[in-house]
């Protein structure tokens, strides 16, 4: 009997592990675990999104005549611990060999390779067959290099894939990217349809949670979870996006407004991260929609799309795997500063960050810019433990799984890194803020204002944080204009500014 082991974030229904038909000398393994629940606190939609996810796939495989061995958080046997639980079964159910898919997250493939030396039966571990890179891809692509720019990495995924090509060389368009395109502000107009719902009553598992003390962060709506938990709802928010959204994606894709939680961004990260849907798939279907209605859909709203996936999603999967394990403790900028409870809380007077936060809260979601430009953008201006910050990133958001998360955060986000993802810091004062979203109008704070004790807090805060950090940054040739005028900055201003910034850093529950 071959025992085969299915992680929660590998429900790909395509894999071809399924597509065997004679299934009578193998059992699959899937299991809801307090290892899983409990090495970082989860917003509860995301534990449940896992947990509802695996149980569907549990079914459809039974459907498929395949033997499983499904274990709740409850269940009796369930030990809790992914290598008690399968030494038990190899014991119980007298194990011939033991078969896993490659996990995503470091931690669990460690794990998972120190039990397999254990073992006195064969082992084989194999591809998710998911990604559209190896592990190794790009570090073979980066050998030599200094930089590991993902520009150049994202033009070398579009020629071997043949991707949005004219030909072997040249780009679709005419450019490579129509990132200059995707930068609008939205005021109200265009209008954006409400976001693809299939609402499922999830309060047994909610119940399950509490039952058993699982600490999550967050809430939900028990009786109208909307997530896309099997395959054929994810087709379903793909089909959606496709229709309905992606002919405004590019142009809106950093914007952010106070009344606007999805704006025209897809939600399928969750299915993507869970593997229900594959890269490149969701890149065919949304290319093939759109040369169908080229007319009406402008190529800059599907480059910037296939962008954060090909290009972007791709790069930090490799810089993951390149990187670790050194990766989880790097900290270049040497910051130590604790992360404020209004993290947790939403209870702060900036607008920006109170909705960021709340709609993390209430939602498990942020797009990529409230998460670089807002609530990135304060945890690194004023200067916090990157341990801390890549603890609340890993457990808010439905889609962080340390892979995606830890190299965004550390990397592209806090700077930890010194620049191997990032070839600048991302930090601004209020301006960004105000140019790209709808939060400055209405702020308790003025962003007009620099020292004031009604001015915009990420005012003092750029400007200290450029001082503080000199010594780090000023050689950065990307920072050069910026360093130049704090430089020419009066002193005494400088001074002003500075005083405000520590008050913000030293009493953050006040602003």
């Amino acid at each position: 009997m071959v025992l085969r082991l299915i992680l929660g974030d590998q429900l790909n229904y395509k894999h071809s592990w399924y597509t065997d038909t004679d299934t009578t000398e193998v059992c699959y393994f899937i299991a809801e675990m307090r290892q899983e629940t409990d090495y970082t606190r989860h917003h509860i939609q995301k534990v449940v999104g896992f947990f509802l996810g695996m149980r569907h796939f549990a079914d459809w495989l039974r459907d498929q005549q395949c033997d499983v061995t499904y274990y709740t958080l409850d269940d009796p046997r369930n030990t809790q611990d992914l290598v008690q639980n399968l030494q038990q079964l190899i014991t119980t159910q007298q194990i011939t060999r033991f078969e896993y898919q490659l996990p995503d997250e470091y931690r669990l493939d460690e794990q998972l390779r120190t039990f397999c030396d254990s073992l006195s039966i064969p082992t084989e571990a194999v591809t998710t067959e998911h990604f559209m890179t190896s592990r190794t891809d790009l570090a073979q692509f980066f050998k030599g290099k200094k930089q590991y720019t993902m520009e150049f990495f994202y033009r070398y995924m579009r020629k071997r894939y043949g991707i949005l090509m004219q030909n072997e060389k040249t780009p679709e368009g005419g450019k490579w990217n129509f990132d200059h395109n995707n930068r609008k502000k939205w005021t109200g107009s265009p209008a954006i349809p409400s976001e693809k719902n299939i609402p499922k009553d999830v309060t047994d598992i909610v119940a399950l949670l509490a039952q058993e003390g699982v600490a999550t962060i967050g809430t939900i709506d028990a009786k109208a979870y909307h997530w896309p938990v099997t395959r054929a709802e994810a087709i379903e928010v793909l089909a959606y996006f496709c229709e309905h959204l992606l002919v405004h994606f590019g142009d809106y894709q950093d914007a952010m407004h106070p009344e606007q939680h999805y704006l025209f961004h897809s939600r399928l990260s969750f299915a993507m991260n869970s593997k229900l849907l594959g890269p490149s798939e969701i890149i065919h279907t949304v290319i093939k929609y759109w040369r169908a209605h080229e007319s009406e859909i402008a190529i800059s709203q599907v480059e910037g799309f296939v962008r954060q996936i090909l290009g972007w999603r791709e790069y930090m999967r490799g810089m993951y795997w390149m990187q670790m394990p050194d990766y989880q403790s790097v900290n270049y900028l040497q910051n130590t500063n604790p992360l404020p409870e209004f993290y947790w809380t939403g209870a702060t007077k900036m607008r920006c960050m109170q909705h960021a936060i709340q709609q993390s809260l209430d939602h498990a979601y942020a797009h990529h810019i409230q998460r670089l430009m807002i609530t990135g953008n304060y945890a690194l201006l004023t200067m916090t433990d990157p341990d801390q910050v890549d603890q609340w990133y890993l457990g808010i958001y439905i889609d962080a799984i340390q892979w995606v998360e830890i190299t965004n955060t550390r990397g592209m986000s806090q700077f930890a890194d010194g620049g191997l993802v990032a070839t600048k810091p991302y930090v601004s004062s209020g301006s960004y803020i105000h140019k790209m979203s709808g939060y400055c109008k209405g702020c308790h704070y003025k962003v007009t204002k620099k020292t004031e004790p009604d001015a915009c807090p990420f005012n003092a805060l750029y400007w200290n944080f450029l001082d503080e950090k000199k010594a780090y940054l000023q050689g950065n040739q990307r920072m050069k204009m910026m360093y130049n005028l704090l430089h020419k900055m009066d002193p005494q201003q400088l001074a002003v500014l500075k005083q405000r910034a520590h008050d913000i850093i030293q009493h953050p529950h006040a602003y």
